[in-house]
């Protein structure tokens, strides 16, 4: 994973681990820019005007494949760019409560837009629809056209000191996270009620064996986040499920095998 800029993470003060940690597996680039995708209906589209300058403009879009379908007035501005060049990008703000938005995940996607056509066209149009229920109002009409953006090439940020690009091929073969658009309730549950287990967790698969305090972050289909509190300071780690899960009601069971195993270990 790269980095443009400082990672607190990388803070001297942040302690290392003790131990060597559990192998647990983080999503992809690919992963986490179709996740951020899929969480939301808008975005800022970049397109070009006649004379080359950039253009943006807030759109709503859904998903075919991952690729955003747009529907674009042919009167707006980025109709007539899209229409006269096709190349264009999307950048997606994941949703969230960060009082920090530079916190807060965001993605680009940049290709090309087409037209979709024949079978694809009527796909496009349900993707479309099925995002933006408001779109029925207009998306027939002659004046509004459909377009699918090509997915080329991606750049994900997580957060500060979090990012990576992927290849348009990889985002399109990757699926969005099913976990972690709906784990908000369940982490606060794992803070809330099993803060014992959290702190086995830390101890033993996540390589911090002077951890006095743990704090679930975050949850994904791989496994969960935690901040470590020690003596030597705060710190980030992660520890991973006995395998992947693919749907949000499996993490219960995946957080049990968890704790089981922490707490054997």
């Amino acid at each position: 994973m790269t980095r443009d800029h400082g990672d607190p993470g990388d803070a001297p003060s942040v302690p290392p681990p003790l131990t060597p940690p559990a192998a647990a597996t983080r999503r992809s680039a690919a992963e986490e820019a179709r996740t951020v995708a899929a969480s939301t209906n808008t975005g800022t589209l970049a397109t070009l005007t006649a004379t080359g300058d950039p253009w943006a403009s807030f759109v709503t879009y859904g998903l075919l494949d991952g690729a955003p379908v747009l529907c674009v007035s042919n009167m707006a501005e980025h109709g007539r760019n899209l229409a006269g060049d096709q190349r264009a990008s999307i950048a997606i703000v994941a949703p969230g409560a960060d009082a920090d938005p530079l916190a807060s995940a965001r993605v680009t996607l940049a290709g090309v837009a087409e037209r979709p056509s024949g079978a694809e066209a009527a796909a496009a149009r349900e993707a479309h629809l099925a995002a933006v229920a408001a779109a029925k109002y207009y998306i027939d009409y002659s004046d509004f056209t459909l377009w699918v953006l090509r997915v080329r090439r991606v750049r994900w940020v997580g957060g500060y000191g979090r990012m990576d690009s992927a290849a348009g091929e990889d985002y399109t073969a990757a699926e969005p996270d099913p976990v972690s658009p709906r784990a908000a309730g369940a982490v606060e549950h794992l803070n809330a009620d099993h803060a014992a287990s959290l702190l086995a967790m830390a101890r033993t698969l996540g390589g911090y064996p002077d951890t006095s305090t743990a704090v679930c972050t975050g949850a994904d289909r791989y496994g969960l986040d935690l901040r470590v509190t020690t003596d030597r300071g705060v710190a980030y780690t992660r520890v991973g499920y006995a395998a992947p899960i693919a749907s949000f009601d499996e993490l219960r069971a995946a957080t049990v095998e968890l704790a089981s195993r922490a707490q054997a270990g």
